[in-house]
């Protein structure tokens, strides 16, 4: 009997948009002026700073997800992963995207919007592509 599949390249992009957000988190929880600054976008007063600091923590769960889903193996954990994964995605890159284009956060957040939907696209393609294998 022939089973499903994720394409090989699932782990990989799991390991590498992992560490991405988990640096990413880390850093806007550790020192969030200096990351926005790095990215490009208005450093906020100090007392907003902790709204970023918060933003960090969720981020960096998000990083951590795929990681943990790849340290457990298996397509139906990395499966998992993505699928949760995916809506946190679409709704961040979403978010990121309006908010922009209203005048609400400058232009440098357009790479979070650009990243977050890339990568929800580049998820629900997964999902939905699998390699049949005897």
């Amino acid at each position: 009997m022939k089973t499903k599949k994720l394409p090989v390249w699932a782990t990989p992009y799991a390991l590498a948009v992992g560490l991405m957000d988990l640096a990413t988190g880390l850093a806007l929880f550790t020192a969030p002026g200096w990351t926005l600054a790095r990215m490009g976008a208005v450093v906020p007063e100090a007392p907003a700073l902790a709204y970023v600091r918060f933003g960090g923590t969720f981020v960096a769960a998000v990083g951590a997800t795929y990681l943990l889903a790849l340290r457990r193996g298996g397509d139906s954990s990395l499966r998992a992963a993505l699928a949760g994964t995916f809506l946190l995605r679409l709704a961040a890159g979403t978010g990121a995207a309006v908010s922009v284009g209203a005048g609400w956060l400058d232009a440098a957040w357009a790479l979070v919007a650009v990243t977050d939907l890339g990568c929800a696209a580049a998820q629900a393609w997964l999902l939905r592509r699998r390699e049949e294998v005897e």
